[in-house]
């Protein structure tokens, strides 16, 4: 269970003023505490838990997981990272009674911050985050799902990005969704607000695997091993240029891996290792980041 206490919001751009270290904003009203962090064998899976509130962005689960995502992309002993949901849903969005109470749009901009640095440190960490999609995840969940690197969802889950459906528009979703899935793709989402199932989720390509509920876990454990036993310089390193180079045209993708990426990687232990191990016809042993 994850204990959370104040702390600094180490990424860039971001004012003293938008830091979220009161005792009040890291509390809900229940005792149960917002995030819960389980780690075993490399692999740190994170359980949102406010299932009351459909596992809603609070202003408190936000800061949780700035906090507990800032500490895990120092720790070298975490492979990989798991999201994933406590009750029926995987995440509902922001929390609309925060919403409500928040009197400008100036105001809302700001709230909206902390959230949107959250998700560019799930893109920007070391580790591969894998989204564990058991619900429904719709506006800034599905957003959340979305800027992990890899989703596996279970066939009863569901997508949207609904704001339209309230006079509003997913204007931080689109952000993470038209990354993910085609201009018209995610238009169509954006645009109707509808629910899809999972098996459309897998077509368009905003999830990787879809697998009955009651595989879900296999399925996730399976794919978090299986990239835990790799080198975790090399994937860090990977991770990093793959996100990079996607921005770029081609040709600059190209001199940016050439010139930039290459030279350094191969020069690492591990690419070493991995090539003298292969060379060898032996396990390779990893040194790590």
């Amino acid at each position: 269970m994850l204990s959370l206490s104040k702390h600094e919001v180490k990424r860039s751009g971001i004012h003293s003023e938008d830091k979220m270290t009161s005792a009040e904003q890291l509390a809900e009203t229940t005792d149960e505490p917002v995030l819960l962090r389980d780690d075993a064998d490399g692999v740190s899976t994170l359980t949102l838990n406010r299932p009351k509130s459909g596992n809603s962005l609070s202003h408190a689960l936000v800061a949780a997981l700035q906090s507990t995502l800032e500490d895990i992309a120092g720790d070298p002993s975490v492979r990989v990272v798991v999201f994933a949901a406590s009750g029926k849903h995987f995440c509902t969005g922001h929390d609309l009674k925060e919403s409500l109470a928040t009197k400008t749009g100036a105001d809302k901009a700001a709230s909206n911050h902390a959230c949107n640095v959250m998700m560019q440190t799930i893109v920007e960490l070391p580790q591969p985050v894998i989204a564990r999609v058991h619900g429904t995840a719709t506006a800034s969940g599905c957003e959340l799902a979305s800027s992990c690197d890899l989703i596996v969802a279970s066939d009863v889950a569901r997508f949207a990005t609904p704001g339209v459906n309230i006079g509003f528009w997913c204007y931080t979703p689109q952000v993470a969704l038209s990354r993910v899935v085609s201009r018209k793709q995610a238009l169509e989402m954006l645009l109707t607000g509808d629910l899809i199932d999972a098996q459309e989720a897998l077509r368009i390509g905003l999830v990787n695997r879809v697998v009955p509920l009651a595989d879900l876990d296999a399925a996730v454990g399976g794919l978090a091993a299986k990239i835990a036993s790799k080198s975790s310089e090399a994937v860090a390193r990977g991770k990093q240029s793959f996100y990079r180079q996607y921005e770029m045209t081609r040709s600059g993708a190209y001199d940016y891996v050439t010139k930039d990426v290459i030279p350094e990687a191969f020069e690492a232990d591990d690419a070493r290792e991995g090539i003298a191990a292969f060379v060898e016809k032996r396990p390779p042993a990893w040194k790590g980041r």
